[in-house]
C-alpha cells in the first residue's frame, strides 16, 4: 500500500452507518444519548486523561462505551481528542494519522486538526499518511457519534491508526506522540478484548488482561497477552485486538506517578440480547486518570490546614438550580430527568461535599434541609436535598403540583465544617454556625444572619434555643463549628438574564 500523498481534500466518509450504529441521525442521537443517559453512574471524580473503550456495534459494546464517555464526563474544555485504534484490515510500517480532511457521521462533520496531524506526519519517519488505512476502519468512526453528542464542535480531533506489531514501534509512536499528551488534550483508546471464546472463559480472559494493563507495567500486559494465547482456550483468537494502541497509551503514561488506570465496566457480546454465548467479544471500559489533589492552602507552624472555598460559575450554579427543581418535578410526575448531562459534570460538581437546599414560597420559607458532608457527589446531593426540602421538611406538609409553580429554590453549597476555639472567628453574615452537644445539634446558614445585627452571643443564643434546643445559653459548654457557603438561587439567575 502505497502513501497517499496527494493534497487535497477529502473527508472521510461513513463506513459502518447503518450497521455498526444507526445511520438516521435522529435516531442515531436519540440512541447515544440513551445510553449515555443509563451510563450516568458510572461517572468518576478523577481528571480523565484517557479512555479505553469498545468499538463493536453499538448494540453489544455501546453500554461499555458510553461508560467510558460517562467517565470522561464531557465536562473538561479539551483543546483536542487523539483517538488511537489498531487496524483491523491491513499493515503497514508504524501509523497513520488522517490529515487531507475531516470525519464525516449522520450527525455532522468532526474537525480534524490538520495541522498537528502535520507536523507528525512530516517529522516522524514512524507516522505517516495513508489514506486507505482510514477507509475501511471502524475503530475510529464508531466512537465520533459520542464526541458529537458530548464536546459538539468544541474540540478537534487527530485520527491514528496503527498499522505495525513491532512492540519498538509502538515506543517510538508514543514519544512521538507525548509533546501532546498534557491535560489539554483527551486520548481514546480503541479496542475490543477476548474475540470469540465462550462466554465463561470471555469473562476469565478479559479479567486476567484488564488486570495487567491496569497494573501500568508494559511487560506484564505482555507476557500477559502471551500467557492467555498459550492456553490452549478454544476459540480465542486474541486477548485484544487492539494491543498496539493501547501499548502506546501505556508507554505514554509510564513513569508518570500521578497518573493511573481505574476500571469503570465490563461485559461481552453474550450479555446483549442479540448475543450467542458460545462465541462472544469482550469489552472493557477503563480510564486513566490523574490522582486527586484538594485545593489546600498550606498553613504556616502552629495553624490549622484549612480547605479553601472553590468557586462555583454561573454556569455550574444554573445546574445545580435546574437538577434541583427537576429532582422536584420527577417525584411530582410533571419533570425531566435530574441528570444534569454528563456533559455538564465539571469537577466542581463532582467534588463531594455539603449542600443544603431552601424553598420558598412567595417570599415566605416553604422548606429547608441539607448536609454538611456527603460521600456523594454536589449535584446528587443538590438533587436530594431538594426532594427532602418539598417533602420531608417536618416543619411543612409536603409540596402539592398546585403550589409549585410559586416555589423559588435556593442552594447553599458548603465549605468544610472547622471547630473554632472562640467565638471571636465567628463572622454573622460570613458564617453558617453548627453547635452540638450530645445527641443535640442546630445550625443557622451564613445568610439567616444578613442584615439582622446580631452579636455573636445573639446568633449562637437562636442557634441554641431555636434549632438546636438547648437553651438561649446552651452553646456555652457546646462544640461550636463555623463554615461558609457560595449562595444562590433562582432569581439571582433571573435578575443577571435581565442584565
Amino acid at each position: 500500500m502505497g502513501n497517499s500523498s496527494t493534497g487535497e481534500v477529502y473527508d472521510r466518509r461513513p463506513y459502518v452507518a447503518g450497521s455498526f450504529y444507526p445511520d438516521n441521525p435522529d435516531e442515531l442521537r436519540s440512541m447515544v444519548n440513551d445510553l449515555i443517559a443509563k451510563a450516568g453512574e458510572a461517572e468518576i471524580k478523577e481528571n480523565v486523561r484517557a479512555i479505553i473503550i469498545p468499538h463493536a456495534g453499538y448494540i453489544f459494546s455501546g453500554e461499555v462505551a458510553a461508560a467510558g464517555f460517562a467517565a470522561i464526563g464531557g465536562f473538561r474544555d479539551y483543546e483536542n481528542i487523539f483517538l488511537i485504534g489498531s487496524s483491523h484490515r491491513s499493515t503497514f510500517p508504524g501509523a497513520s494519522i488522517y490529515h487531507r480532511g475531516d470525519y464525516i457521521t449522520p450527525l455532522g462533520k468532526v474537525k480534524v486538526n490538520r495541522e498537528i496531524a502535520r507536523i507528525l506526519t512530516t517529522k516522524n519517519e514512524h507516522i505517516s499518511y495513508y489514506r486507505e488505512a482510514h477507509e475501511g476502519e471502524h475503530s475510529i468512526e464508531v466512537q465520533l457519534p459520542f464526541i458529537q453528542t458530548l464536546f459538539g464542535n468544541s474540540v478537534s480531533i487527530i485520527p491514528v491508526i496503527i498499522g505495525t506489531n513491532s512492540i519498538a514501534t509502538c515506543e517510538v509512536i508514543a514519544r512521538s506522540l507525548e509533546p501532546w499528551f498534557t491535560a489539554n488534550n483527551l486520548f481514546i483508546i480503541s479496542s475490543d478484548f477476548s474475540h470469540y471464546p465462550e462466554y465463561r472463559d470471555a469473562v476469565k480472559v478479559d479479567k486476567t488482561t484488564s488486570e495487567a494493563l491496569i497494573t501500568g507495567n508494559s511487560s506484564k500486559f505482555l507476557r500477559t497477552l502471551r500467557t492467555n494465547m498459550s492456553l490452549g482456550i478454544t476459540g480465542l483468537s486474541t486477548s485484544m485486538c487492539g494491543w498496539t494502541a493501547a501499548l502506546t497509551l501505556m508507554e505514554l503514561a509510564s513513569g508518570n506517578e500521578n497518573l493511573g488506570f481505574k476500571h469503570i465496566c465490563y461485559r461481552n457480546s453474550g450479555d446483549s440480547p442479540y448475543g450467542d454465548r458460545s462465541s462472544v467479544v469482550g469489552y472493557h471500559a477503563i480510564a486513566l486518570v490523574e490522582k486527586s489533589i484538594p485545593a489546600t492552602k498550606k498553613a504556616a507552624p502552629g495553624e490549622e490546614q484549612v480547605t479553601e472555598l472553590f468557586n462555583l460559575s454561573d454556569k455550574e450554579k444554573k445546574t445545580l438550580l435546574s437538577v434541583a427543581r427537576r429532582s422536584i418535578e420527577n417525584r411530582l410526575g410533571s419533570g425531566n430527568p435530574a441528570h444534569p448531562g454528563i456533559n455538564l459534570l465539571t469537577p466542581n460538581l463532582r467534588q463531594n461535599c455539603g449542600a443544603f437546599v431552601t424553598l420558598y414560597s412567595n417570599g415566605s420559607l416553604r422548606g429547608c434541609i441539607g448536609k454538611f458532608m456527603s460521600d456523594e457527589p454536589l449535584w446528587k446531593v443538590v438533587g436530594n436535598m431538594a426532594l427532602s426540602s418539598a417533602f420531608h421538611d417536618s416543619r411543612f406538609a409536603p409540596l402539592t403540583n398546585e403550589e409549585y409553580n410559586s416555589v423559588s429554590v435556593e442552594v447553599s453549597v458548603l465549605t468544610p465544617l472547622r471547630r473554632i476555639d472562640s467565638i471571636d472567628e465567628i463572622t454573622p453574615g460570613k458564617h453558617g454556625v453548627y453547635i452540638r452537644k450530645d445527641s443535640s445539634s442546630g445550625t443557622f446558614l451564613p445568610q439567616v444572619a444578613e442584615g439582622k445585627e446580631w452579636t455573636r452571643e445573639e446568633l449562637l443564643g437562636y442557634i441554641s434555643r431555636d434549632k438546636a434546643r438547648l437553651g438561649w445559653d446552651g452553646w456555652r459548654d457546646s462544640e461550636i463549628y463555623i463554615y461558609e457557603a457560595i449562595v444562590f438561587g433562582e432569581q439571582d439567575q433571573l435578575n443577571r438574564q435581565k442584565t
